[in-house]
């Protein structure tokens, strides 16, 4: 069982930046693959980033890549998002998300755990 809790949402202007934090409870964490996922009002939830158990691999949709960056660190068990040049459009709720075994899915519904969310608003 992981418990997961994001923190540093807010609102902030076009081109600001963000960084989100997700601290998971467990002494397995290092296992995990670890995900963030966006959903905006009348949207799907769609995947923004997903990192290895290592770290060493991870994936990012042409939507958001270059200008996001998933890091975590096991010692701490806590996975991050850092996000620039942020768009209006990135407005939404952002998830933080666990698994194991398996590649760096998309598809939510793979994902065996979820954090309650943090909003993430950017005005134009």
């Amino acid at each position: 069982q992981v418990q997961l809790v994001e923190s540093g949402g807010g609102l902030v202007q076009a081109g600001g930046s963000l960084r989100l934090s997700c601290a998971a409870s467990g002494r397995t964490f290092r296992n995990y693959i670890m995900a963030w996922f966006r959903q905006a009002p009348g949207k799907e939830r769609e995947s923004v980033a997903a990192i290895s158990p290592s770290g060493l691999t991870t994936y990012y949709p042409d939507s958001v890549k270059g200008r996001f960056t998933i890091s975590r660190d096991n010692a701490k068990n806590t996975v991050y998002l850092q996000m620039d040049s942020l768009k209006p459009e990135d407005t939404a709720l952002y998830y933080c998300a666990a698994r194991t075994g398996g590649n760096l899915a998309t598809d939510s519904r793979t994902y065996d755990y979820w954090g309650q969310g943090t909003q993430v608003t950017v005005s134009s």
